[in-house]
């Protein structure tokens, strides 16, 4: 089973670089001033860092257990009601 887990993480992380490498590629590419160009490459790079945020904040979520375990007890605690 870690076998499929091991060539879908390597299969995402090769589309992920691949798509990194084309993205750079055609924007170093493109005929515009370097000022332009510049300005381009920092907004990706913020928007790129807000959307693996949140898409990690999604995996963690999808992958912390929904439930408490089978001997967990509730003991009172202090809850709001």
């Amino acid at each position: 089973m870690s076998t499929n887990n091991d060539n879908a993480a390597a299969a995402m992380i090769a589309f992920v670089s691949g798509a990194v490498i084309g993205t750079a590629a055609a924007l170093l590419l493109a005929p515009v001033p370097g000022r332009k160009l510049r300005g381009r490459l920092s907004d990706l790079g913020e928007t790129t860092a807000d959307r693996m945020k949140r898409i990690a904040r999604d995996a963690r979520f999808k992958v912390t257990p929904r439930s408490k375990g089978p001997g967990y007890e509730y003991d009172g605690g202090d809850a709001w009601i």
